[in-house]
Parts: C-alpha cells; structure tokens; sequence
C-alpha cells in the first residue's frame, strides 16, 4: 500500500511540476497588422501595441504567430465592415481583408490545446471615438460590431492561468436597434 501511494504521490508531483513549467515559461507571441495607407507592419511581440494610435488609421487586418513553432494553439476571429464576424483562422492566417479598404472592427482571440491549459490571453482594442476599451479574455470579444468604427490598434498579452489582471472596464460594445454604443 505504501508503494501504490509513493507511486502515485510521484506521479501528482511530476504532473505538477510540468504544469507549473509550462505556465511560467515565457511564450514568444508575435502578431502585426494591415494598416491604412501603411500596409503590413513590422511584427511586435507579447504586451505590445500593434496598429496606430492618434493617426485616425483603421486597422484592416491581423495576423497572429507564437514563436515557438507551434500552428495550432491560438486562434482569432476579425469582426469586418460588410462583413461581420469571419470565422476563426489559426496561428499564421490573415484575419480581416488586408488591402481592401474595409475597416477591422472588433476581434476575439483564444488559446486552444495545451496552451489553454496553462495560460490565458488577454488583448484591447483602441477604437475610434473612444480610445482604449477594456481587456477581453480568452475567445471574448474586443472592439465594437455594427456602430461603424474603425478598429486603430490593438494590444495583446499572454500570462499564466489565473493571473489577477485589471481588465478596466467594458472590452466591447454591439449596436442594437437604432442607438449607437456609448464609449
């Protein structure tokens, strides 16, 4: 019985330790955006700000890597002017309508496998008429749909399961009926 139970105490501890691993290990995210009249922009990497900020730019499209060779562990949904809710695209695929001329107006982004296991991902949008939104979480949407503004940048950040984050206010606004979103 005392064996069974060392056994199994291992076990617990070993599969406990590979958790706590994989949630503190940093996760190299890049992600960059097709901006107005500025095309695709350089990549940036985790906590930082992709698109513009007081230039009156929409934000058209977005495309979304983690650095550490893995395709399947994130995915993003783009919210589009005409368009509406696309559909979710993985890791390496262009969400939105680079070059169109249609504005990104909201997104949702979430982890999956075992990415999701252990992290969360945090991300807000900076929105026309209304500057910076609050933080939307795993798959939550971010930015408006149906007041037609323009996404302007956006801000994403990946950190260990249960980490207390400010999420400092309302991360999204929808148009119902004939009033438009107060931001």
């Amino acid at each position: 019985m005392k064996k069974l139970f060392s056994i199994m105490l291992a076990g617990i501890l070993i599969l406990y330790a590979q958790v706590t691993l994989a949630a503190t290990r940093t996760v190299y995210l890049n992600y960059q955006a097709y901006v107005q009249g500025v095309g695709w922009q350089k990549a940036v990497g985790n906590g930082k700000v992709v698109g513009t900020v007081g230039q009156g730019k929409r934000m058209e499209a977005l495309l979304i890597n983690f650095m550490d060779g893995t395709t399947n562990m994130i995915q993003y949904n783009a919210h589009i002017q005409d368009i509406g809710w696309q559909g979710w695209k993985n890791s390496g695929s262009v969400a939105g309508t680079a070059g169109k001329n249609k504005r990104m107006e909201a997104v949702r982004i979430r982890l999956v496998g075992e990415y999701a296991k252990v992290l969360d991902i945090y991300y807000r949008a900076h929105v026309q008429n209304g500057g910076w939104l609050g933080w939307a979480a795993n798959g939550e949407p971010a930015g408006t749909a149906g007041a037609s503004l323009r996404m302007e940048a956006l801000q994403i950040q990946v950190v260990p399961k249960g980490t207390k984050v400010d999420r400092g206010g309302q991360a999204y606004f929808e148009k119902k009926g004939s009033s438009v979103p107060t931001i």
